[in-house]
């Protein structure tokens, strides 16, 4: 079935995917404003991990990228990406044009073309993005063509319902949502010093209290530590039985990355989100540098880059959860799909009392329930979004 068109696109919904009332009274502001506004009053410090702190929430300058895929029949599908302008004129200009006219349904030939073609000038970044998008899209065209769920074009499911973890600092709210496990962002960073280290104690120490000892607990840095600083803290934190420490260093700094696994045996480490490709995946696997890969459904390659790592890390005994996974209909899928992932992260950074439907902009989409989520099972990822909300990007 030969692809005829290939579109970038801007989502406008017509309204939210549902009207329900917040559970609880006037809440104030989620954990994210607040974490936001702390930030940018501490500015100092190691300039890089200061800046990586204090732009945490707000260096996204780009919007969300959406691209259409349509088949001869006329059967289309529709993949998401971001950082706007950059990423759309490399599906516009360089991946549309060389893939339009080729066998819709031959996937994996199409994914290694879309790398082949953008080899010249770089495979990472606002590429990867790109070539996810045009994957994604592809994956739904063709789930909706053959009439079933993406799930069951990768071999699922495998799983009866997916466990979600949340990912946020709102712990009382994630407990009336009755999540067990919970993904802290972590508040202090290199720049901040010992003080830092030890404020991070602090609230680790708080949340191990409130939670109790039922709950998993998890910390994410965001690449806000060296090697050293990365140590210290995971030392202090050991009472608190941490279940990992995730992203403590920059992403393209591989021998640190190498030395932190050699000074920490006895922690979990996972990282991955802002690697691209299943290249760096691949190399984290051969040297051992990580026990829990993250890749980004929406970042890495899309579906089928993700499949690769899968099937890497499966060869190697270690684990893949994917960044966001349980956040979109995409991930969502991938995580059913596959035999081995059996964690699903539910990001939440709405202000405690809304609901979660109140979050999702893509009707079809999912919600987590007591903790656990079940994939939409129409064709396709899934996704109810009309046509008529999808309007040029350019």
């Amino acid at each position: 079935m030969k692809i005829v068109d290939i579109q970038t696109l801007r989502l406008n919904p017509s309204g939210r995917v549902s009207d329900e009332k917040a559970s609880t009274t006037s809440p104030t502001i989620s954990w994210r404003e607040n974490t936001a506004k702390r930030s940018h009053s501490t500015r100092g410090g190691n300039e890089k991990q200061s800046s990586i702190k204090t732009r945490r929430y707000g260096w996204n300058l780009w919007n969300e990228v959406w691209c259409k895929v349509t088949l001869e029949d006329g059967t289309w599908g529709l993949g998401s990406t971001e950082h706007g302008r950059p990423v759309a004129a490399i599906i516009e200009d360089l991946l549309a044009p060389n893939l339009i006219g080729e066998d819709g349904l031959d996937i994996e030939t199409l994914s290694d073309r879309m790398w082949s073609l953008t080899k010249h000038y770089g495979s990472h970044g606002f590429t990867s993005n790109a070539v996810s998008a045009v994957d994604l899209a592809l994956w739904d065209a063709k789930g909706r063509l053959l009439k079933v769920p993406v799930y069951s074009l990768i071999g699922g499911p495998h799983h009866e319902k997916l466990y979600c973890y949340a990912t946020g600092n709102d712990l009382d709210w994630y407990q009336e949502l009755n999540f067990t496990a919970v993904k802290l962002p972590c508040p202090y960073g290199y720049s901040d010093g010992m003080e830092g280290i030890y404020k991070n104690e602090e609230f680790v120490a708080r949340a191990r209290e409130k939670v109790g000892d039922e709950c998993e607990l998890m910390l994410d840095c965001y690449m806000t530590n060296d090697v050293d600083h990365s140590v210290l803290l995971a030392e202090h934190l050991r009472p608190y039985n941490i279940k990992w420490i995730e992203e403590c260093l920059v992403p393209d700094d591989f021998d640190a990355h190498l030395e932190l696994r050699r000074r920490m045996p006895w922690q979990v480490l996972a990282s991955g989100e802002h690697w691209y490709t299943h290249m760096p995946f691949e190399w984290a696997l051969r040297n051992d540098a990580v026990d829990i890969l993250q890749p980004d459904i929406h970042w890495a390659g899309g579906m089928t880059t993700c499949i690769k790592i899968f099937n890497a890390a499966q060869e190697a005994g270690k684990q893949v959860i994917l960044h966001l996974g349980a956040y979109t209909v995409y991930g969502q899928h991938f995580i059913y799909g596959m035999p081995g992932v059996n964690w699903a992260e539910y990001w939440i950074d709405s202000a405690p009392g809304t609901p979660l439907i109140d979050d999702v902009f893509v009707p079809g989409q999912a919600v987590a329930l007591n903790g656990w989520l079940e994939p939409n099972d129409a064709p396709g990822f899934g996704h109810e979004i009309p046509e008529e909300w999808l309007e040029p990007f350019s």
